[in-house]
C-alpha cells in the first residue's frame, strides 16, 4: 500500500532525465567543490605530486565522454526498438527503467560536464595552484568510476533488448505485483461484500477523465472516511478502463459524521485515484499477466513461429501464479487490512481473471501446434496440483476450452487423442 506522493516520486525517479540530471548537477559541483577546499591542501604539494597535468586528462575525459555518451544513447534507442517490436510494446517501458541502463548514461553526461567545468575554471585561474591538487584528485575517482561503469555497460549491452532479457523484466514485475497484491489481498482497505446492494442514500462519485487507473491512494481514502464518518466503496481497480461519467465509487455518510457537501468528498475521493494514458504494473497485477500472454502470442504469430518462448512464458505463468498462491496462504493475515483504512472496501482479485487474462490468448493462438497444447495441459495440471482449492476449478474450465480449440485446430486425430489422454487427471 503506497500513498499516492510516494507512488508519483518512484514513477519520477524512474525516468532517464532524473538520473541524468542529478548525476549532472553532482558532477558540476564535484568540478567546484575543489575551490572550496583548496585552502587545506599545502603550498608545495602541487609540485610533487604532478597536478597541472589535470588541464590534459580534462580535456581526454570531456572528448570521450561526449562520444560515449553519443553512441550509449543509439543503443539504448535500439534496444528500446528490439523490445517494442521483438517482445511487445508493454515491456518497453520496463527496458526504459532498467537501473543500469540510466545509472551509464548518467555517469557518462555527469563526467562530460565535470571535466567540462573543470576546464572552464581553470581556464579562468579559479583554483590556483593548490586547487589544481584537489582537483586531481577527485578526477582519478572520477575515471576510477568512468571505467567501472564502462565494464558494466559493455557486459550489459550483450543483453540489453533481448527476447529472454526483457522477458525476466515482465516477470519481475508481475511477480513483484502478485506478491504485494497478496500481502494486501484488498490493497490494505476492507473487503468489499459480494451481495452488497447500493443503498438509495448512497452518494455516487463519477469520473472526471477518460483512462486507466493507475494508482488508488487507500490511506488517503482511509483517512478521509475517518475525519467525515464515511463509509467508502470502490468500484474499480488499478488497470481499469473508465470513461468520463462512469462510477469510480460510492459512499455513504454516518449520521454523526462532519457535515461536508457530497460535491466536496466526491472531488477529495476522485484526488486520490489516478487516471492515465496507459496501465501500469505496480498496483495492477493482470496487466503483468496479460504482458506474458501478449508476449506469447506474439511469438504466435506467423511473422515470428518462435513456439520455444510460448513453452518459456507458459512455464513463467505458472510461476507467478504459484507465487500469488504461496504469498496469500503464508503471509500473516494481521497484515490484510490497515487498521486505518476499515471504512475503505475493495473488491480482491479473482483466480478466473487471472487465468482469462493469461491462459486464454495463449490457447487461442496455439491451438494448432501440438507442443503448445501439451505445455499448457501440463501447466493446468501443475497448478490443479498445487492448490486444488484455489485452482481446480479454473483448470478444468481452461482444459475443456484447449481441447476444444485443439479439436478445431489439429488435424491429425492421433494428436487431439493425445491430448485427451494428458488432459485425464483434470477432467476426468
Amino acid at each position: 500500500m503506497i500513498a499516492r506522493w510516494r507512488w508519483a516520486l518512484g514513477q519520477m525517479t524512474k525516468r532517464l532525465w532524473f538520473r541524468a540530471s542529478l548525476f549532472s548537477l553532482t558532477g558540476i559541483a564535484t568540478a567546484l567543490i575543489a575551490i572550496v577546499f583548496k585552502d587545506f591542501v599545502p603550498a608545495d604539494l602541487p609540485t610533487r605530486i604532478g597536478a597541472d597535468s589535470v588541464d590534459k586528462i580534462l580535456a581526454i575525459i570531456a572528448s570521450s565522454m561526449l562520444a560515449v555518451t553519443t553512441f550509449s544513447l543509439s543503443t539504448m534507442v535500439s534496444a528500446y526498438g528490439a523490445a517494442s517490436s521483438g517482445v511487445t510494446p508493454r515491456a518497453t517501458s520496463l527496458v526504459m527503467e532498467d537501473a543500469t541502463t540510466q545509472n551509464a548514461l548518467a555517469t557518462f553526461i555527469g563526467s562530460f560536464l565535470f571535466s567540462l567545468v573543470g576546464i572552464i575554471a581553470l581556464s579562468t585561474g579559479a583554483y590556483g595552484a593548490q586547487g589544481r591538487v584537489v582537483l586531481f584528485a577527485v578526477t582519478i575517482v572520477m575515471i576510477i568510476l568512468i571505467v567501472y561503469t564502462l565494464l558494466r555497460w559493455i557486459d550489459h549491452l550483450s543483453k540489453l533488448g533481448r527476447v529472454g532479457e526483457t522477458i525476466d523484466r515482465v516477470e519481475a514485475a508481475a511477480l513483484q505485483s502478485l506478491e504485494n497484491r497478496a500481502r494486501w489481498p484488498y490493497m490494505g482497505a476492507a473487503p468489499y461484500p459480494l451481495d452488497l446492494m447500493t443503498p438509495p442514500t448512497a452518494a455516487t462519485v463519477r469520473s472526471e477523465d477518460t483512462g486507466y487507473v493507475q494508482h488508488i491512494d487507500v490511506a488517503a481514502l482511509g483517512a478521509l472516511a475517518e475525519k467525515h464518518g464515511l463509509q467508502i466503496y470502490l468500484s474499480v481497480l488499478p488497470g481499469a478502463f473508465l470513461h468520463l461519467g462512469a462510477d469510480l465509487a460510492w459512499f455513504t455518510a454516518d449520521s454523526d459524521g462532519q457535515a461536508q457537501t457530497q460535491a466536496d468528498l466526491a472531488a477529495e475521493i476522485r484526488t486520490a485515484v489516478t487516471i492515465g494514458l496507459r496501465r501500469t504494473f505496480e498496483q495492477d497485477p493482470r496487466f503483468g499477466i496479460s504482458v506474458l500472454a501478449e508476449i506469447a502470442s506474439r511469438a504466435l504469430s506467423p511473422a515470428t513461429n518462435d513456439s520455444g518462448t510460448v513453452i518459456d512464458v507458459i512455464g513463467r505463468g505458472v510461476r507467478c501464479f504459484t507465487a500469488w498462491h504461496v504469498h496469500s496462504t503464508t503471509d500473516s493475515t494481521s497484515r490484510e487490512i490497515d487498521p486505518h483504512c476499515r471504512r475503505v472496501h475493495v473488491r480482491g482479485l479473482q483466480v478466473a481473471d487471472l487465468f482469462d487474462d493469461f491462459f486464454t490468448f495463449v490457447a487461442r493462438d496455439g491451438a494448432g501446434l501440438l507442443e503448445v497444447d501439451i505445455r499448457m495441459i501440463k501447466a493446468l495440471i501443475s497448478l490443479n496440483e498445487i492448490s486444488p482449492q484455489t485452482f481446480a476449478a479454473q483448470c478444468r474450465l481452461h482444459a475443456t476450452r484447449l481441447l476444444k480449440r485443439a479439436d478445431s485446430a489439429l488435424t491429425l486425430d492421433e494428436d487431439k487423442q493425445r491430448l485427451r489422454e494428458l488432459a485425464k487427471p483434470l477432467l476426468g
